[in-house]
């Protein structure tokens, strides 16, 4: 058995807040060796909180769960996602809040769907000792202060879906889907979900909190031919990877990946984020972790090139125009759904685009860089085909 060291090439994880889960408690300083602030005031009485009710339940006899999400990796490394949560012993796996986070990798039928708020629910597990295993080989890992795992550990798997072990000290055990590149050039999907692919009228605090919490997950809308989109865009070419990219909750993900899989959306990782406090705030920044998982992404799989889709009703113009200012030799094109009147109303109070994002998708659109627009998936399909980026079109 090993204890697990990062390779030289992926970003060892949970070395900024930007990376989407909160930074492991106690450790002075990061793994680059930089000194770490003290973590901020909501921080720390979170922290003890989250102690206190832990000793609770551990006094009526919760026990450590798992729960696993999908990842990714290349030539000698994968990157682990997952949660450790307490739970009543009466409590099965498939009932726990995220049981179903990596749904559309499978073949399995997924968990029954649920109301999201269910979902946030939890007692999470700080310091938590995890075994990893990955092939024929066994790693040593410890969970954040919010009970998560994001690291990255050795691997001889070759490319393809493969599945890692995790087990707990109470015995409690997880499978987590991991999607490992092959070393040759091909080209990937980084893909938002809100208002992307799911129809959520984000950042409207009272619409968000209703559909994240409330609505019942199969009353959720697709945006018309995204799957078809996405689907037409691999044909023929299986290896090439798809990854969602979202500031939405972990705890959404079981509701998420059973969405993608309904609605029949390519398999690949979500990385998603943590609403609860950070480091340095009361709140994470989203603009932040989408920036910091395209950085990682760019910098881990350096064979991909990739093809960026999102929506112009909140930041992902800026964000996607600044990925082709700084790193456009891994950006193949970018794809903008652009909302209705009334989305637009609903994200950000005016019925049209903002001036921000009008002029980020001008910048964007770069010699070498197509930039594609279009008011559905039919469209950007299309537009896809006009521009040859849909293989045989």
């Amino acid at each position: 058995m090993t204890t697990s060291s990062a390779p030289t090439t992926p970003v060892p994880a949970g070395t900024a807040d930007g990376d989407g889960l909160r930074t492991g408690r106690g450790a002075a300083r990061d793994l680059d060796g930089a000194p770490r602030p003290r973590p901020h005031l909501a921080a720390r009485l979170e922290d003890r909180v989250d102690a206190g009710v832990a000793r609770l339940l551990r006094r009526r006899g919760w026990t450590v769960r798992i729960v696993a999400y999908a990842g990714y990796g290349s030539q000698g490394w994968v990157r682990v996602l997952a949660r450790t949560l307490l739970a009543a012993p009466t409590v099965g796996g498939e009932d726990l809040p995220g049981a179903g986070g990596s749904a559309q990798t499978g073949d399995e039928p997924p968990a029954p769907p649920m109301r999201g708020w269910r979902s946030f629910l939890t007692s999470p597990v700080t310091g938590a000792r995890l075994e990893v295993r990955v092939g024929s080989a066994t790693h040593l890992i410890e969970t954040d202060r919010g009970g998560y795992v994001d690291t990255v550990v050795p691997s001889d798997l070759p490319p393809g879906w493969h599945e890692v072990t995790l087990t707990s000290a109470d015995g409690a055990t997880a499978v987590a889907p991991v999607l490992v590149v092959g070393p040759e050039p091909t080209v990937g999907i980084v893909s938002d979900i809100d208002d992307t692919v799911m129809v959520t009228r984000l950042p409207r605090p009272l619409v968000a909190a209703w559909n994240t919490l409330v609505r019942h997950e199969n009353a959720r809308e697709a945006v018309p031919g995204m799957s078809r989109l996405y689907r037409e865009l691999r044909r023929g070419h299986d290896e090439r990877p798809v990854v969602y990219l979202s500031t939405g909750a972990w705890n959404a993900a079981p509701a998420i990946g059973r969405f993608l899989r309904r609605h029949d959306y390519p398999a690949g990782p979500l990385l998603l984020t943590d609403w609860g406090p950070t480091n340095t705030g009361l709140f994470r920044s989203g603009q932040q972790h989408k920036v910091s998982q395209l950085r990682r992404l760019f910098h881990e799989l350096p064979q991909v090139r990739w093809l960026l889709v999102g929506d112009d009703g909140q930041h992902d113009p800026e964000i996607y125009a600044g990925a082709v200012a700084r790193h456009a030799d891994w950006v193949e094109a970018v794809l903008i759904r652009q909302l209705t009147a009334a989305e637009h109303v609903l994200s950000h109070g005016l019925p049209t685009a903002t001036v921000q994002n009008e002029e980020a998708e001008a910048e964007a659109d770069r010699p070498g860089v197509v930039v594609l627009q279009g008011a559905d998936g039919e469209e950007l399909l299309v537009r896809a085909r006009e521009q040859g980026l849909v293989p045989g079109a």
